[in-house]
């Protein structure tokens, strides 16, 4: 019997009127709505690094896997205990105040006797209380920022995984390691501790799942960007016989903002989840109450199903990955248009999934939705090119910007 009951009678209706084929069934709706909403919960203050409310979601998390039957690996136990050091300002990256954090990565292990190993994880960390200045909601410090989708949804597919390979019923041709890591929010602190000193040889790792944000899957594109696929020339075909039902976009690349990066800059093949952006990112209105829980399902079980056809290949040959930034300046941009970029959309140019009030994009008439083709002299083709463009402008500089709106280009002047 898993940790959390739901109490709320037209919730439970809801979850049980989730329908899925048996066939394909390795999920329970109702469990992974229990752990997205205790992580979600007020009552852990969004799980700020090495906060109280992050320990307790490290023990929920614990508690979980010795309920799935993970054992400890290591003589470190399930907590992997880690110092960091977060720079009191993020955005001053002169600055030399910095603050020491206490936090855990949460760790455990499924023993199949087998030589390889698959890493299974995401980040269970999120924004606490805004002090950090990583929220986009203006004037927020102070406020919950719960983080449903980002990244509670990414560790109910951790959790729920683990009960899944468990409890198949099948020894698998690998052993597994499911991590819930820490400090993800303060630039991938707990996955390179992990993989600086890890309780697993490196090179006895086959892969690394990476879960991060799979909560917001649009049910009308059922748009999942899935990332890494160029790090091992089987992923397009595994992931390609695996699908049925999402409308995928791969991308080759195996380095990101998220955990996975961590793993490939160890030569490690990788694949990363992630369901999109949405108005809510970084926002204390990431709540439980706008999951799309048959989405999220859906997801759990598609990376089910691409593990278990991985578990019939032989260890994986790693692929190093180039993205369009190679060769280019790196993105140190000293300016911010103000948008949160659809990562999913197949279009030309950037869309725009979010405009974040009060910055330039706003106060210039951009609108979500709108598609970016082209700022200054840069075309715009994707995340990195807009980078790109950014890094050209100072504060106080103005942009042309050419954009589409609903099939129409329109130019506008954008100050910084």
């Amino acid at each position: 019997m898993k940790i959390m009951k739901i109490k709320n009678a037209i919730i439970f209706v809801l979850l049980c009127a989730v329908s899925f084929t048996a066939k394909a069934q390795k999920v329970d709706a109702k469990d992974v709505y229990e752990h997205i909403s205790y992580l979600a919960d007020d009552k852990l203050k969004g799980r700020r690094t090495g906060s109280r409310g992050a320990k307790l979601a490290g023990k929920y998390i614990v508690r979980n896997f010795k309920d799935a039957g993970l054992e400890p690996l290591g003589n470190r136990g399930y907590y992997y205990e880690v110092e960091l050091k977060n720079r009191k300002n993020p955005h001053d990256l002169k600055s030399k105040e910095f603050e020491i954090i206490e936090a855990r990565n949460i760790v455990g292990f499924l023993d199949n006797d087998a030589k390889y190993t698959i890493v299974i994880g995401g980040h269970y960390d999120h924004l606490g209380l805004g002090y950090d200045k990583n929220s986009l909601e203006a004037n927020s410090e102070g406020e919950i920022h719960n983080g449903a989708d980002d990244n509670a949804s990414g560790v109910a597919g951790i959790i729920e995984l683990a009960y899944a390979l468990n409890k198949n019923g099948i020894k698998e041709n690998y052993n597994f390691l499911f991590i819930a890591f820490t400090g993800e929010e303060l630039g991938l602190l707990g996955s390179k501790k992990w993989c600086d000193d890890p309780t697993l040889e490196l090179s006895k790792i086959n892969c690394m799942f990476n879960m991060d944000m799979i909560g917001r899957l649009n049910p009308d594109t059922k748009r999942l960007l899935v990332s890494g696929t160029g790090t091992s020339d089987t992923w397009v075909k595994t992931i390609n016989a695996s699908n049925d039902y999402f409308s995928l976009k791969l991308d080759s690349s195996g380095t990101g903002g998220s955990d996975h990066t961590s793993f490939y800059n160890n030569d490690i093949p990788v694949l990363h989840f992630f369901s999109g952006q949405h108005s809510d990112y970084h926002k204390p209105s990431d709540d439980v109450e706008k999951i799309n829980l048959e989405g999220t399902v859906k997801i759990i079980e598609f990376i089910y199903s691409i593990i278990m056809k991985t578990n019939d290949e032989d260890k994986l040959k790693f692929y190093k990955t180039k993205t369009k930034m190679s060769g280019k300046r790196s993105a140190k941009f000293k300016v911010t248009l103000g948008i949160m970029p659809d990562y999913t959309a197949d279009v030309t140019g950037l869309r725009i999934d979010g405009i974040i009030e009060d910055r330039p994009a706003e106060k210039a008439g951009i609108l979500r939705g709108d598609i970016i083709l082209k700022m200054g002299d840069v075309i715009i083709s994707d995340i990195y090119d807009y980078m790109q463009g950014l890094a050209n402008f100072k504060k106080g500089e103005t942009a042309k910007i050419l954009i589409n709106r609903e099939g129409k280009e329109m130019k506008m002047s954008v100050t910084f």
